[in-house]
């Protein structure tokens, strides 16, 4: 199908526990937050919010003549920002919006894109989001690589840490035909964001630390695009984005 029209919001919270502040630090003379608002540019959303409730990362962002809001720094989750958003400005509850991580500057346009249209294709799910296949069985067996199986539609039946599927006759060298792994990027309509931003947190979430488990331990229907290129190196620490600093070198030598 056509691309369907849909919204990026970009949850930039400036205060950050291993990297204070990484939404603004310096990427090759634009702001990491810069990086990813032009990742949303390149996916073709219409509408691109940064959600923040730092006046100093809402300045950066008018800088680049990117959309701000300010938003409560009561907030526990970016997606409590992006359902603030929605709120705020009147969004209709058929609207597709796309939760952006503000720390992302490598992840793929395709990939973006491929969440708002997996949740066009899927008009009965609720939210939409993306995983790709493992490779590596080093990555199957790692706990903060979170894996997804799913149904014959393509709708998420389990997010977990540990191996799943887990191959029974098999050992830790084992890797499932098929075995998912999960990217941390979502799609909304937004009358499921609101219910979603509306629940507490399960047994579920508080048991593998995912929020997505939320959505599935209260029945709501979550739909997977499997794609083909991976995201990048997200930027939790300064060996992160050391890395990306290379990476997205101007000159097309970062490796």
């Amino acid at each position: 199908m056509a691309q369907p029209t849909f919204d990026v919001v970009i949850p930039a919270r400036l205060g950050s526990t291993r990297l204070p502040g990484k939404v603004l630090a310096d990427i090759h003379g634009k702001p990491l937050i810069a990086h990813v608002v032009d990742r949303a540019r390149e996916a073709g959303a219409r509408d691109i919010v940064v959600a923040t409730d730092s006046e100093r990362v809402a300045e950066a962002c008018h800088a680049i003549g990117a959309d701000v809001q300010l938003t409560s720094p009561l907030h526990h989750s970016g997606t409590d920002r992006v359902h603030e958003v929605a709120t705020a400005r009147q969004w209709d509850d058929k609207r597709l919006v796309v939760n952006l991580q503000g720390d992302e500057p490598l992840m793929p346009a395709s990939v973006i894109a491929a969440c708002a249209r997996r949740l066009a294709e899927d008009p009965e799910a609720e939210i939409a989001t993306c995983a790709h296949r493992i490779a590596a069985v080093e990555d199957f067996v790692r706990p903060n690589v979170v894996k997804v199986v799913c149904d014959v539609r393509g709708r998420a039946l389990y997010f977990s840490r540990a191996r799943i599927p887990f191959p029974r006759d098999g050992d830790e060298q084992t890797l499932p035909k098929g075995s998912l792994r999960h990217i941390g990027l979502y799609g909304y309509r937004v009358a499921a964001l609101r219910r979603f931003a509306s629940l507490q947190p399960g047994n579920l979430e508080q048991c593998e630390s995912l929020e997505q488990l939320r959505a599935l331990e209260q029945g709501m229907r979550l739909t997977v695009a499997i794609v083909d290129e991976a995201p990048g190196r997200g930027v939790d620490a300064q060996e992160d984005l050391d890395a990306v600093r290379v990476l997205l070198r101007p000159d097309g030598q970062g490796g």
